[in-house]
């Protein structure tokens, strides 16, 4: 992330991407298309156009919770095929890390504990001294 801001925050016209990046946008949009009015929830990018957020030898793009959970593991795959190196700044983790937890087991587990939460809060509340006060036996 330094190193995008620092090339940002330079004075001057900003590098074009370097043959590498155009390469893995174009990887990257054959599996996923680009975000657009008819995006559904399989499209993972937060922004379009994906091209706009390269700078030379760096792309930063932006995926939404759901997209990341669902395109994170295999768009480090197309950037390591195209021989880039992939930072996820949500774990602080270079991918593919065969280390790391998958993106669809984590969004998984996050979906599994909303829906425990929000259904924990549909439950109606028998305890209390309200419901005591006002319970029939």
């Amino acid at each position: 992330m330094d190193a995008m801001e620092e090339l940002l925050d330079s004075d001057g016209e900003q590098p074009g991407p370097t043959d590498s990046i155009p390469a893995f946008i174009d990887a990257a949009l054959a599996r996923f298309p680009e975000l657009d009015d008819d995006s559904g929830p399989e499209c993972p990018w937060a922004s379009a156009p994906l091209a706009a957020d390269a700078v030379g030898d760096i792309i930063y793009f932006s995926m939404t919770f759901s997209g990341a959970g669902l395109a994170r593991d295999e768009l480090a795959d197309i950037a390591s095929a195209l021989g880039l190196i992939c930072y996820d700044p949500q774990i602080e983790q270079m991918l593919p890390d065969p280390a790391s937890v998958p993106a669809s087991t984590v969004s998984q587990a996050a979906y599994a504990a909303l829906a425990e939460h929000l259904h924990a809060e549909e439950q109606p509340r028998e305890s209390g001294w309200l419901a005591r006060l006002f319970k029939r036996t």
